[in-house]
């Protein structure tokens, strides 16, 4: 499915952000870049719909353009220097879902799940849910399977929240949590071997129970 062109034009792409390297580099980015990694998706939608992962669409639905919107920021790099996708329910626009999100740069593979913008309503479900259910989600979140893939779960902190959660602070550190998202690295040439689908598949059902916790709307 993919050969090393894929990491070497990321590569190549990091010191050449710009449309005039790009539209020499066109016909090159469909065949060996574009296309192998469409493929990947679609391979993966398949494998983890067998799963029960529930993924609506195809491949088309879950894959982000490489092309930056660089209306509102200061870097006016017009490319991204990675390939990704969000594998969820409702594909690339679904972030009220866990799902698995896989970004590829030339350095590596990123396999991340979880939630990452959970709206003001769900996190506060979420953290309903945690107090109501404190000895399960520490049970899932230090259960063998999750720490040897993900190790943790991030997200950036809130300064102040509601008080009725104050007593559990100090026992559960995690209600601060804005968001609740974990990630498994690996180095970027798993893409050149045979494990590479397992590895994604073996990441998804490492998330599966605390994903199942996190999953209120």
């Amino acid at each position: 499915m993919f050969t090393k062109d894929v990491l070497l034009f990321l590569s190549e792409l990091e010191v050449n952000n710009n449309r005039e390297w790009f539209q020499l580099q066109k016909e090159r980015y469909k065949l060996n870049i574009e296309t192998p990694f469409f493929e990947f998706i679609t391979e993966l939608i398949e494998l983890l719909n067998k799963e029960g992962a529930a993924i609506k669409g195809n491949a088309k639905d879950c894959i982000f353009r490489i092309y930056r919107d660089v209306r509102f920021s200061k870097d006016k790099s017009p490319y991204k220097n990675h390939l990704s996708a969000l594998l969820s329910k409702g594909g690339r626009k679904d972030f009220l879902n866990p799902g698995l999100y896989i970004e590829l740069t030339a350095d590596h593979l990123k396999i991340y799940s979880g939630l990452y913008e959970p709206s003001k309503d769900q996190l506060d479900k979420i953290r309903n849910k945690i107090i109501k259910n404190l000895d399960t989600f520490q049970a899932l979140y230090k259960a063998k399977k999750f720490k040897n893939t993900y190790n943790s779960i991030l997200g950036s902190k809130a300064k102040r929240i509601d008080k009725k959660y104050n007593a559990y602070l100090e026992k559960e550190p995690l209600l601060l949590n804005k968001s609740f998202y974990y990630v498994n690295e690996l180095e970027s040439d798993i893409i050149l071997t045979k494990k590479l689908n397992q590895k994604v598949v073996e990441a998804y059902r490492a998330a599966t129970d605390i994903n199942e916790f996190l999953s209120i709307n």
